[in-house]
């Protein structure tokens, strides 16, 4: 697939595919599926009899890109019919990825129809008053004992509205600190180096800026799978006498169509940035008028740079890469990152020298600049509306005038509101394994299989009072006490806000079973029985949701008071911060006057952080690394696309000199991985683009998080995925698996020599 070339930088060859091949990839204009409805039923659209609902425009939830969609649902049964992309959206025209059609028409998923309850060990059938009145009652317990009684986990696959009314409820009725989303475990790190650089979240290009772009460097992210219509746009301005970059320890869809490929130690991406920049110094690639009139600390930066020999032999590769690399950064260049960045103890760090790169080349207006890409649809909102990291419109979490405010807005005292933002997701499991929680309610994620030492995470929602709030039947549902039935991408109404601050209505196209209720429903219900003083009433519209939040954020750096439901109508889609209701934003940070930053000092701030070792190091009894990422098939845990596939075990990507190396751990394409903390049976695919020491496994697949580490970022509290140390073991060879990827009961992997 990719050569070494004499400077050591791989390169894609030309006779592997054309770009275009696989620059298309994933990406159609319209496309109809034969959906299964919500009863499991399938109603074909070609009977000629089943009549069809006007096409209602949407957003794409599957994805941050923001796609606007058109879908047509069934006028007398529950169900979408066609789906297909909008040519009328600003944002994608048309476009539209495979997968997102595929997994909002015909999700492959275990639907669930009904709440339940958990009686004598088993779930059962119940109505929604005794789901509700169960789940109050336990909550009301647990917080008159504490106001941290109660655990919530959100999710970036939520709306605006529910990402808010659930922040609210947590924060302002509930007051505890044990809130979090699971777009912390994936964006956090680039969260909070966006605000330690740049005072405010997000990035400051837009989709506007990658056609004019001369460089795109991809680090640490495979967007060909992850982001099909927005790569399209990448990979189509790096053709156009551009160049593509792709920094990555594994060969992947988006590598095929590198011009450049860095291929770097698992965990070495701080060292390896931070050779590029001592390189980009010593070669006089500094723009000077830039870093002075805009930005400060950088004389502090550069005394703390590495020799370029010793963080190039960290990072393991030769020195031209290094030069390589350091030279794209003098033409406009867009630096892309992903998880392979931000789920690193030092994932902060890192996106903060790549943002240093950016500041000390003048790669910070239009055309150029750091642009993370976010994972989940609704991450971005996530951030803003949510009051997980800080209030709603990016209010600081502990500024006494900001809390003033929203507590005045949501009608709860001043002192209810926690401290603090909280130990994200990682701390809220072992505060719900240790106290003071006796609660957990999680929407719209799926915790036992997507957070890291996935065991320990089972064991303590298995031991804890637990509310799960889903459309699928997932992992975590299955430990529920109570289950609350969720609407889903087409049942819903509400807002979402894409990876470049577009906000888009999300709307419904057919309609639900009353055994359904959409998320904001289920969370005000349950907020005014808790807090009639913050919810008076028994239920709130999306529309009136949004308003309340729209003027909560007037005056902030995350300014959505110009954006309506009635404006969202006639423009599709509006990008913040739109302080009125003619207004919007676009690149950020830089006008006609200069630059001006939200920092004290109106400055960017460059930053000093260097490569402080891998947080699980190999070692004799550890000797291989395991790497995690994303298959165009699983995302979100795979519950809307896994299907069937549950009992299937991970396919893990090892070098064929890897597998002869340890070939007596392998039996009939299959092996134990084993890590500190437990194991999983997986199937083999010998791959020589996975480097030599080196495993690969599919991030979202049920069994992969038993394996990784849950040590965290100490800035961002987001967790380090992407480098553990495993070994490979021989399985059992008469131990029929229960589930694959787990081992069952009564085994281990066989003895070994040692």
């Amino acid at each position: 697939m990719i050569q070494k070339s004499t400077d050591g930088i791989s390169r894609a060859r030309t006779d592997h595919h054309g770009p275009t091949t696989s620059r298309n990839r994933g990406v159609v204009v319209r496309s109809g599926v034969e959906p299964r409805l919500r009863d499991g039923t399938v109603r074909r659209r070609d009977d000629g009899e089943t009549p069809m609902t006007e096409w209602t425009p949407t957003t794409c939830m599957r994805c941050a890109v923001g796609c606007g969609h058109l879908q047509q649902g069934y006028a007398n049964h529950y169900g979408l019919d066609t789906v297909r992309g909008d040519a009328n959206h600003p944002v994608n025209r048309g476009l539209a990825c495979q997968r997102g059609i595929d997994e909002t028409a015909d999700p492959d998923g275990e639907w669930l129809t009904r709440p339940l309850i958990r009686e004598d060990g088993k779930l059962v059938a119940t109505n929604w008053e005794t789901a509700i009145g169960t789940v109050v009652s336990r909550m009301e317990d647990a917080l008159a004992e504490t106001r941290d009684g109660v655990a919530v986990l959100g999710s970036g696959q939520q709306t605006n509205e529910a990402a808010y009314a659930l922040g609210k409820l947590a924060r302002g009725g509930f007051g505890t600190r044990y809130y979090d989303a699971n777009t912390t475990l994936c964006m956090a790190s680039a969260v909070t180096a966006y605000y330690q650089a740049f005072g405010s979240d997000a990035p400051p290009p837009t989709y506007e800026d990658i056609p004019e772009a001369r460089t795109h460097v991809i680090w640490g992210a495979n967007p060909a799978v992850a982001h099909p219509v927005m790569y399209r746009w990448i990979a189509d301005s790096a053709a156009d006498d551009g160049e593509l970059i792709v920094v990555d320890p594994v060969e992947s869809e988006t590598v095929d169509d590198a011009d450049h490929h860095v291929q770097l130690d698992p965990g070495t991406d701080l060292a390896f940035a931070r050779a590029v920049l001592t390189q980009v110094v010593d070669d006089g690639g500094v723009d000077r008028e830039f870093v002075a009139e805009a930005t400060e600390g950088f004389e502090a930066t550069v005394a703390s740079l590495p020799a370029v020999e010793d963080a190039a032999e960290t990072a393991g590769v030769p020195v031209e890469t290094v030069e390589r690399v350091a030279d794209a950064f003098a033409d406009p260049t867009l630096l892309y990152w992903g998880m392979g960045v931000n789920q690193s103890v030092q994932g902060t760090a890192t996106a903060r020298a790549l943002i240093d790169l950016c500041l000390a080349t003048g790669n910070l207006s239009p055309g150029s600049g750091p642009f993370s890409l976010t994972g989940q649809a609704n991450s971005m909102g996530t951030r803003v509306c949510s009051s997980k990291g800080t209030w709603p419109g990016q209010r600081e979490f502990t500024d006494p005038d900001h809390r003033e405010t929203v507590a005045e807005a949501w009608n709860v005292p001043v002192d209810r509101l926690p401290d603090d933002p909280g130990p994200g997701p990682v701390g809220i499991v072992d505060a719900i394994a240790d106290g003071p929680p006796e609660v957990c309610w999680t929407v719209a994620t799926n915790p036992v299989a997507g957070m890291p030492d996935g065991d320990r995470v089972r064991e303590a929602l298995d031991e804890t009072f637990l509310v799960a709030q889903d459309a699928f039947r997932t992992e975590t549902v299955e430990l529920a006490d109570v289950v609350l039935p969720a609407a889903t991408w087409g049942e819903s109404e509400g807002t979402a806000t894409n990876m470049e601050r577009r906000v888009s209505r999300v709307r419904a196209a057919t309609e639900t079973s009353p055994k359904i209720k959409q998320d904001l429903d289920a969370i005000v219900a349950i907020g005014a029985e808790i807090d009639p003083d913050a919810f008076p009433e028994p239920e709130v519209s999306p529309r009136a949701a949004f308003d309340e939040l729209r003027e909560l954020t007037a005056g902030t750096a995350a300014d959505l008071s110009g954006i309506s439901y009635d404006r969202l109508d006639a423009e599709l889609a509006v990008r913040w911060p739109a302080p009125a209701s003619d207004e919007e934003g676009g690149y950020r940070y830089v006008d006609d006057d200069g630059w001006e930053f939200a920092t004290s000092s109106g400055r960017a701030r460059f930053s000093t952080g260097v490569h402080g070792g891998l947080a699980e190091p190999t070692d004799d009894d550890y000797p291989l690394t395991l790497t995690t990422g994303r298959r165009a098939d699983a995302y979100n845990t795979g519950v809307r696309s896994r299907g069937d596939g549950t009992d299937a075990p991970p396919l893990a990507r090892i070098h064929p000199e890897t597998t002869l190396e340890y070939i007596e751990a392998f039996d009939r394409g299959k092996t134990v991985v084993a890590s500190r903390r437990g194991s999983a049976t997986v199937a083999v695919n010998p791959d020589d683009g996975v480097p030599k020491g080196i495993l690969w496994l599919p991030i979202h697949h049920p069994a992969v998080n038993v394996l990784t580490l849950p040590a965290v970022d100490p800035e961002s509290d987001e967790p380090n995925f992407k480098q553990c140390a495993v070994d490979v073991r021989a399985p059992r060879p008469s131990n029929p698996l229960v589930h694959e990827g787990h081992q069952a009961t009564d085994g281990e992997p066989a003895a070994t020599d040692d």
